[in-house]
């Protein structure tokens, strides 16, 4: 197995950080993913009975106790940099449950992040703080059931100031973390001028899920699986009334504070897909050279090789163009990597569902059941080719930003 460690020059306390994670990974977190993952596969769309795993209580109490925790924010705990969190990221993309267990998990990262950046002293007492602590989860409400959402500008959602009060409308869904029993408080962003500027037109606001006006209105089942306790779902908001105090950073920012947001996000998901990949053929080569058919093991029939030399390529081509994005990021910072990121962002969830395709075709039918964690990884790696913006939007900027360079 090939990780980012083998070919980047990390901090003493990264190279700590990284193996530390990779162990508390392989020996911690995996040897119970099977039977966590068996028991969500049961339960049903009825969020209000979802419940936290306890043994994922456990974990991540030990995490912390190790000081594996937050690690996705080098400017509070970790100290890493964006590069060598992005090794960290793979490794715990091994596991479709350890970034909750490191408190590495997303919506909160981005959610957490919005709010070390923007957020007001009042709104980091008042969420960030038990969001750090693990005590709370969130969850980012942007997506629209009626509009292409891929165009953030055509938001049909609602923020009208009234006074000192801010009322919020519309419908949102594809909202992450919404089911967790944990979820406490969400960030939406809607419209607040629209007649302004096109990148002034959104704002953001935290609105508590308790909220007067707040309805959850189901989960949305992905390959008609729940994904309990996190979920998926729609939710209404009927004249939701808010102080202006939580609207984050003021009135029309919310565009500027999604591009903030996304750019490290990104990088965090496709170096999770990296280590999922990496997973996903240790998976085929094993089940290869264990299945004899026709005489052989599996991995020689057919051109079988050839699909293992091929996925590993991919990935290490994956991996390396991630670990440029963080490199530019930081050291040039986010618009130096706008490219770059909408790049990785096409690359690795393709390559992910392709080698993850591969594996399931290895295994055969038990590929295709809950009895390997493969049927669970290619879902969340085809979501991700959907999710912070399809795939068509981002090679349309990476053949903009190149285009540019020969315009004159």
């Amino acid at each position: 197995m090939h990780s980012a460690n083998d070919m980047f020059s990390f901090s003493e306390r990264g190279k700590k950080i990284l193996k530390e994670v990779r162990e508390f990974v392989q020996e911690r977190i995996i040897p119970l993913e099977e039977k966590i993952l068996a028991k969500q596969a049961i339960t049903g769309a009825d969020w209000t009975n979802w419940e936290s795993e306890p043994e994922i209580i456990q974990l991540k109490e030990d995490a912390k106790s190790r000081a594996l925790w937050n690690l996705f924010l080098p400017d509070l705990d970790s100290g890493l940099s964006n590069l060598e969190y992005a090794a960290v990221a793979e490794e715990t993309g091994h596991s479709l449950i350890a970034p909750e267990v490191f408190n590495c998990n997303a919506p909160d990262t981005g959610n957490m992040e919005v709010l070390w950046k923007y957020g007001s002293q009042e709104q980091k007492d008042t969420w960030l703080s038990p969001l750090l602590e693990g005590e709370i989860r969130s969850a980012f409400c942007m997506t629209e059931p009626d509009v292409a959402s891929s165009d953030a500008t055509n938001m049909a959602a609602s923020i009208e100031e009234r006074g000192d009060k801010v009322i919020l409308n519309g419908r949102k869904w594809w909202s992450t973390g919404l089911g967790h029993p944990n979820c406490k408080v969400v960030i939406f962003m809607g419209l607040s001028d629209p007649e302004g500027p096109r990148h002034r037109r959104h704002s953001m606001v935290l609105v508590p899920l308790d909220t007067p006006g707040v309805k959850i209105e189901r989960m949305l089942p992905v390959f008609n699986a729940y994904d309990p306790p996190f979920g998926h779902g729609e939710v209404s908001f009927n004249n939701v009334e808010l102080p202006k105090s939580a609207v984050i950073a003021g009135i029309g920012k919310g565009f500027e504070i999604a591009q903030g947001r996304l750019g490290p996000g990104r990088i965090h998901h496709c170096m999770r897909l990296i280590g999922t990949a990496e997973r996903a053929l240790k998976l085929m080569i094993e089940r290869g050279l264990e299945r004899i058919a026709f005489g052989k093991p599996i991995i020689y029939l057919n051109a079988n090789q050839n699909i293992v030399a091929d996925a590993r390529m991919d990935i290490n081509m994956a991996r390396l163009l991630t670990m440029q994005a963080a490199h530019l990021i930081d050291t040039q910072g986010n618009l130096a990597a706008i490219s770059e990121v909408s790049q990785i962002k096409v690359v690795a969830p393709n390559v992910a569902c392709r080698v993850i395709d591969q594996a399931m075709q290895m295994f055969g039918g038990m590929g295709l059941s809950n009895d390997t964690p493969l049927a669970a990884m290619y879902s969340y790696a085809r979501v991700l080719r959907l999710a912070d913006g399809p795939d068509e939007v981002h090679r349309g900027l990476v053949a903009r930003w190149e285009m540019k360079k020969y315009k004159k």
